[in-house]
């Protein structure tokens, strides 16, 4: 007979947002049940995405000396990084981060059940293995959804194991290639690219668009394309690909403009789908949107209010940080206690190398808007623990008001940016004006006090004008 199990709350997916949902419940006192399908919990996010690229983007600036080449140049600090190297490391990151999730579930009493899910109706599951056999039945007081996403695949792209490769198969490569392309100049694609020319692989970045991260201040952004200039790494735009196949050499992709391009190895990096396919969710009575993603109110409730969804399943921002509070206020509504709608003010985080963080407007957002703004810089060469630990492009750009001084929006690349960004955020939550940053005393020398130079240098400005 099928074993029948229930809990009050029934997680489907185990990532930032399920993980989260999964404590904030058994902390209100329920009883949590979690599936799984993979080998290993933690999602993506924890097992082919967010930390094993962040883990190997370490690894490569320490392994290779990246920021001691500005103190005894290429020659002198350069270090070759092989791939047993990286995986090494790469691997014992990913077995303690493992066992602290472990200890996070055993400790909070949350069951993990290894299977794939099926709705059969809006209050039942049924969990199978990957032949298709029956391992259990699950009912449930409240369900949500935390499938997370996977990299897109289209059936023309003819992709294995060692030159035609998605994020996830490159983890898993055997050599570091002499020559690679990138097709996709999103965040994935412009991460990885910067890693491998940090590694001293030739890279090419190609993209339907006329540069890389589109949706950057457009200041920082030409910033990061002349900070990978300096890495090697080339950047064509306006490439649409039309045929991608597989040579004697590597790869080779045809676009749309009747040019080639040809390498070692191939990253595709154009989008990810949503984790759905499987779930037979119209049991449920839900249906995707437009765009594959499970749509969801404020309150992350979907058509039926009992079944929720977060994180990449439900579509933009997509971010591990943006998944985690998704998931906690999803579980808070679902058994009544006290929440908030998600926040529309976060920071988002690049970890390109240069890495990127920002929060708040960009500069062409305040032009569309009307608003009457000024601009202050602080640039990292006017940073002494920049030069003390490596000098590294990069600057502060703090945006805000002309006449009410108060803070419109941050933007920061450089060494550092994705922790001292976090500085401006809770400066900004509290609608602080640039002249916070001018009368406090930071400790020095640090990367933060590049916001009192940048502030020093736009309050300048306003009083030059009058």
């Amino acid at each position: 007979m099928l074993e029948e199990l229930y809990a009050d709350f029934v997680i489907v997916g185990s990532g930032p947002a399920g993980q989260k949902a999964a404590i904030q419940a058994a902390k209100l006192g329920k009883s949590v049940i979690v599936i799984e399908q993979d080998e290993h919990p933690g999602g993506v996010s924890l097992n082919s995405g967010t930390i094993p690229s962040k883990s190997l983007r370490e690894a490569i600036l320490d392994l290779t000396d990246f920021y001691q080449r500005s103190f005894y140049g290429k020659e002198g600090a350069d270090r070759v990084a092989s791939i047993k190297d990286l995986n090494f490391r790469l691997h014992k990151i990913l077995d303690e981060q493992r066992k602290n999730l472990h200890r996070q579930f055993e400790k909070n009493k949350i069951e993990v059940v290894r299977g794939i899910a099926r709705f059969e109706n809006p209050n039942q599951l049924l969990v199978v293995d990957d032949q298709e056999r029956a391992i259990c039945q699950i009912k449930g007081n409240a369900f949500l959804i935390a499938t997370g996403s996977r990299p897109r695949n289209p059936i023309h792209v003819p992709f294995d194991s060692d030159t035609i490769l998605d994020s996830t198969r490159l983890l898993a490569i055997g050599r570091v290639p002499k020559t690679l392309l990138v097709l996709g100049g999103g965040i994935i694609g412009a991460e990885y690219a910067s890693f491998f020319s940090a590694l001293g692989t030739e890279v090419t970045v190609a993209d339907k668009r006329d540069r890389l991260l589109p949706f950057l201040d457009r200041e920082i952004g030409m910033h990061l394309e002349k900070a990978l200039a300096t890495l090697g790494l080339s950047v064509v735009g306006n490439k649409e690909p039309k045929k991608i196949e597989k040579t004697p050499n590597g790869a080779r992709v045809d676009f749309a403009d009747g040019t080639t391009l040809e390498a070692e190895m191939m990253l595709y990096a154009l989008g990810r789908e949503a984790n759905v396919a499987s779930m037979q969710i119209e049991n449920a009575g839900i249906a995707v949107d437009a765009g594959g993603y499970i749509p969801v109110n404020a309150l992350f409730q979907t058509v039926m209010p009992h079944i929720y969804a977060a994180g990449d399943v439900i579509g933009a921002p997509a971010l591990a940080s943006t998944s985690m509070e998704q998931g906690r206020l999803a579980a808070r509504h679902a058994f009544g206690a006290k929440t908030h709608h998600f926040p529309a003010f976060y920071p988002i985080g690049i970890y390109t190398i240069p890495e990127i963080s920002s929060c708040g407007y960009t500069e062409e957002q305040l032009q569309v808007l009307g608003f009457r703004y000024e601009i202050g810089r602080a640039y990292y060469y006017e940073i002494a623990r920049n030069q003390i630990k490596g000098n590294d492009p990069g600057m502060f750009k703090i945006l805000f008001h002309a006449e009410t001084l108060e803070i419109l929006g941050i933007h920061i690349i450089g060494r550092e940016a994705t922790e001292v960004i976090h500085i401006g955020q809770v400066a900004m939550t509290f609608h602080a004006r640039i002249d916070y940053f001018i009368d406090q005393v930071f400790n020095y020398p640090t990367y933060a006090e590049g916001y009192r130079i940048a502030a020093l240098n736009g309050i300048n400005k306003i009083k030059h004008k009058k």
